[in-house]
């Protein structure tokens, strides 16, 4: 579980020294018993020679709800906080979007919340700026799915007009199809409908979209994954310089803390639990089988870690400032 061996601890540490974190971070055998607000917005580290710059868009301190988790009750999830050494009155769901720097150019993965999401979030452009990135000078970004967190930073919050209007944006094919299809809007629960419904307003009459079929290179060492369950198009990033290796997760496991030792749970947000999970256990397998680093949009900040076999289960070791 979180109280991981010093055999653990010593590979979590190798792998964050081979991507160059150690000079600032360090990898705790727990997580910092802390859901407060970071003490830097941004962190910059290196995949090879792609520079990647964690940002922080700020916390979601989400009440308890039994429903969150479809298949564990509140005192489970409460008890699995309390192992990761986490706040248990509320799940604390931080929110970090990274921008990876390859030469000249930056791409963004997701656009964060633009401030339209939880009222503890919306940072992003001011940490942007703190490091040093132009917000105007971002090409391309990346979308994984299309939940509030991860798209409403795209749109401006009174206007729908585009943030980024010269920036390419990726999406699967298939995410992209499924959100469009014309009745979509009818067919979501009543909790979904008004963000179908603001995406089938807005994102038809965008042209700088880029819908991508398959497993294919959307940027210089930048490959989508599959990794649908949590939506059906939703997709994970690889990134590859060298001989380093960076999986940018997204909402794959979105809480590790609950998912790392229970990834068969199922959560609220998963629109299919099983296949969720079965892509889930895929990509932990693969990261681990790799050794490489993985990103989360939900991890604590800066949104990277390591993933350990734990019997049936995993062990996660978060990299922190």
């Amino acid at each position: 579980m979180y109280n991981l061996s010093r055999r653990v601890f010593v590979q979590s540490t190798a792998f964050a020294a081979a991507l160059g974190l150690t000079a600032r971070l360090h990898v705790p055998a727990a997580f910092a018993g802390t859901a407060d607000e970071p003490a830097t917005g941004f962190h910059s580290y290196k995949v090879g020679q792609i520079t990647v710059t964690a940002l922080y868009d700020g916390i979601w301190r989400k009440p308890h709800d039994p429903a969150f988790i479809k298949n564990a009750s509140i005192e489970e999830t409460k008890a699995a906080l309390a192992k990761a050494g986490l706040v248990t009155n509320y799940v604390p769901i931080p929110l970090t979007v990274i921008v990876l720097t390859i030469g000249d150019r930056h791409i963004m993965v997701d656009a964060g919340s633009g401030a339209q999401w939880q009222p503890t979030a919306g940072h992003l452009h001011t940490n942007m700026e703190a490091a040093g990135i132009d917000p105007t000078k971002i090409g391309t970004i990346l979308i994984s799915h299309f939940h509030p967190d991860h798209i409403y930073g795209l749109m401006e919050r009174v206007t729908d007009e585009p943030v980024y209007p010269n920036a390419e944006l990726v999406v699967s094919s298939a995410e992209y199809a499924w959100w469009t299809e014309p009745g979509r809007v009818d067919k979501l629960p009543e909790a979904r409908k008004a963000l179908g419904q603001r995406i089938n307003k807005v994102f038809p009459r965008w042209s700088n979209f880029t819908l991508v079929s398959g497993e294919k290179e959307v940027a210089p060492g930048i490959h989508l994954v599959k990794a649908p369950g949590h939506t059906p198009g939703h997709s994970a990033f690889l990134v590859s310089s060298g001989d380093q290796q960076l999986m940018v997760s997204n909402d794959t496991a979105y809480v590790p803390a609950l998912l790392a030792p229970h990834p068969d749970w199922q959560g609220a947000y998963d629109q299919d639990g099983p296949l969720a999970v079965a892509t889930r256990r895929r990509l932990i397998d693969r990261v681990i089988a790799d050794k490489m680093l993985v990103a989360g949009a939900h991890f604590p900040f800066p949104g990277a870690g390591t993933f350990t076999k734990d019997g049936a289960a995993y062990a996660f070791v978060p990299v922190t400032l």
